[in-house]
């Protein structure tokens, strides 16, 4: 996947596992929605200067993997971050870029498909840290990382 999304976007990508991170899901699925999250990471952070993260981890609760894309843009607006997995939401900051306000959309739909739930949240230092659980019901929502 990583070395994928470094064709496909030209852009540094770190990968990074800790922890237990096998997980039944649909292979096809979550791949699709990693993607997304790589995707968005990398149109919004223009500048492009700091690599973008791949961070794995498992389990924070028996049986939950979290799958997290970590990035140095300019962060999303606290009054976005409780829409952007919603579809066809756009923050007004993304209207003038490409994109129909679906990918975060698939991503929710992906997590809650394997028993997770999708996350956003402003990073520390600038940026966003968008991710998704996996297993284990209800997932991780913002913090920690």
């Amino acid at each position: 996947m990583a070395a994928l999304a470094r064709r496909r976007t030209g852009r540094d990508i770190v990968v990074s596992v800790s922890g237990d991170t096998t997980s039944d899901g649909r292979p096809g699925m979550l791949t699709r929605a990693l993607s997304n999250l790589v995707e968005n990471a990398v149109k919004f952070d223009r500048d492009g200067r700091a690599a973008v993260e791949i961070h794995v981890a498992g389990p924070a609760r028996a049986g939950t993997v979290r799958v997290e894309v970590r990035d140095r843009g300019p962060g999303i607006a606290d009054d976005d971050l409780i829409r952007v997995f919603d579809r066809f939401y756009r923050a007004a900051d993304a209207r003038s870029l490409p994109g129909s306000g679906l990918g975060l959309s698939i991503v929710r739909e992906v997590a809650l498909a394997h028993g997770g739930a999708p996350y956003a949240f402003r990073r520390e230092g600038g940026g966003t840290v968008t991710g998704f659980t996996v297993g284990g019901g209800a997932g991780g929502a913002g913090g920690g990382g």
